[in-house]
């Protein structure tokens, strides 16, 4: 029998800890001691409220707990029974109560908890500067903070759910029933122009721009020069280096990097009309052509058939007209 209830015992201590471990999650997630134009109640009143949420991803039922704006509390030589009457309870019978996992529920403070399970005499106004949730044995403070003088309708909230930064909202800003932080989507230009208001940034990151581009063209082109002027010297490194077939292929590489540079070079000044062919090579084509033709040189060629003019009768009259024949006289031979 005594092992039994030791057993009974430590089953009973571990089920009291997982209890108390559940309600650390219970946190008092935002206020408003002064409700004129806030949420309603069921009934059209204004009361203040307090919202509690459970950080945790299973769910936990707050019926039992106490909530408080009593500071006399804190007193540690003060009973548990003592402690109770400076307390309001939460009812069970409420459905509501049960948090389920990031859910959140709002109670009504000085007001009658005969309208129903979310409303508690809890004494709030305006003066208010604390508030404190115990656990239902009414010893274990789960969670308390003290409230700054608020404006009406403003609440004291957690910057997010379980936070431990607070913040003071504005009414249009109060989030009763829901996450505390809300993501607000914007569009980019808009974002630019909250970030950005003067263009002072967006002109800055133009002009790197531009300027990182005028770095990248600076570069090529002078690699670029470098390969059109050192070009002799690349072909004889190819030549004469052991590394020849190493070598070529970079070598070709120049050539045609050269070349492609010297044609683009000459579009550039000379319009598409040229197809990147320069004047000087216009001029010595014309010359080499004019040079053999005045040597005469189209004769020997091979694959080549030069037909050369002749006067005849043919090209004298026309084509076509009849020749007329040539009379001689013959002399008899003495």
């Amino acid at each position: 029998m005594k092992k039994i209830a030791s057993i009974l015992g430590l089953l009973l201590m571990g089920c009291t800890s997982l209890m108390a471990q559940g309600a650390k999650n219970i946190k008092i997630n935002e206020v408003v001691t002064h409700n004129t134009a806030s949420i309603q109640d069921e009934f059209g009143k204004h009361d203040p409220w307090v919202e509690l949420v459970n950080t945790a991803y299973s769910s936990y039922n707050v019926r039992g707990m106490y909530i408080t704006t009593d500071k006399s509390v804190l007193n540690p030589k003060m009973s548990a029974p003592e402690r109770m009457k400076r307390m309001t309870i939460i009812p069970n019978g409420e459905s509501r109560t049960t948090l389920s996992a990031r859910q959140h529920v709002v109670f009504y403070l000085n007001s009658n908890p005969a309208e129903g399970g979310l409303h508690l005499a809890v004494k709030t106004d305006s003066t208010t500067q604390w508030i404190a949730l115990y656990d239902g044995n009414a010893i274990d403070l789960i969670d308390s903070v003290s409230i700054p003088v608020l404006k009406a309708n403003y609440s004291y909230a957690r910057v997010k759910d379980g936070s431990k930064e607070w913040t003071i909202k504005t009414p249009d800003t109060v989030t009763p029933d829901i996450e505390n932080y809300t993501m607000v989507t914007e569009s980019k230009v808009d974002m630019l122009k909250r970030d950005d208001p003067h263009g002072f940034g967006i002109t800055v990151l133009s002009m790197g721009i531009v300027f990182c581009c005028l770095a990248v063209l600076y570069v090529f082109f002078s690699i670029l020069g470098w390969a059109l002027r050192d070009k002799s010297k690349i072909k004889k490194v190819a030549t004469s280096t052991p590394l020849k077939p190493v070598v070529k292929p970079v070598v070709k590489t120049g050539e045609v990097i050269a070349e492609v540079g010297h044609m683009t070079n000459v579009i550039l000044q000379d319009g598409l009309k040229s197809k990147g062919i320069s004047k000087e090579t216009y001029i010595a084509v014309i010359a080499m052509a004019l040079k053999q033709y005045a040597d005469d040189v189209h004769d020997i060629e091979s694959g080549i058939i030069t037909i050369k003019p002749r006067q005849t009768t043919w090209s004298a009259l026309g084509a076509g007209t009849p020749v007329p024949e040539k009379k001689t006289h013959h002399q008899p031979l003495p």
